[in-house]
């Protein structure tokens, strides 16, 4: 084999090696990002039925924040899952999930060992985060798609004072 013919068989060779190597990036950030939870119908946390479709969006990475103003740190770390009625607010949440994280946490560095150490302060928390995502949304996405913003959940919930 001349020289040639060697060196386009090792071009060929890369170009096999990257494809594959694409291939395999591509399937890896497939499985990484799983499609949001499908759900069945089932009243809302105003009460409204909900759709058999609604979506379960999980908020990652896990919030942890320190709460409690001056003294000795404590922190909070937790994982939410907001309730969707549909893809246009599914959109939404992802599009403007920068704004969201940051007003979780301001919301979350503002509580008091009151709140996080009762089951009735860590629901009014759950219940303040659905208002701000919900609020955010309305703010920039208007009221038809904030109502599609249907409850929070806390997947998770640790404090350590």
């Amino acid at each position: 084999m001349s020289g040639s013919a060697i060196a386009r068989l090792k071009q060929i060779g890369c170009a096999w090696l990257v494809a594959i190597a694409l291939l395999f990036t591509g399937l890896a950030q497939a499985q990484d990002d799983p499609p949001p939870e499908e759900a069945p119908a089932e009243e809302g946390a105003e009460g409204a039925e909900v759709p058999a479709s609604a979506i379960y969006l999980p908020i990652k990475p896990p919030f942890v924040v320190n709460y409690g103003g001056a003294g000795r740190l404590k922190y909070i770390k937790t994982e939410l899952s907001v309730r969707l009625l549909d893809t246009t607010a599914a959109n939404a949440v992802r599009h403007h999930l920068p704004y969201v994280r940051n007003n979780l946490v301001l919301l979350f560095s503002s509580q008091t060992d009151e709140t996080m150490s009762s089951q009735e302060g860590r629901e009014a928390l759950r219940i303040a985060c659905l208002k701000e995502i919900r609020e955010i949304i309305k703010r920039e996405e208007g009221d038809e798609v904030a109502a599609g913003v249907i409850d929070v959940f806390f997947n998770s919930f640790i404090v350590q004072r």
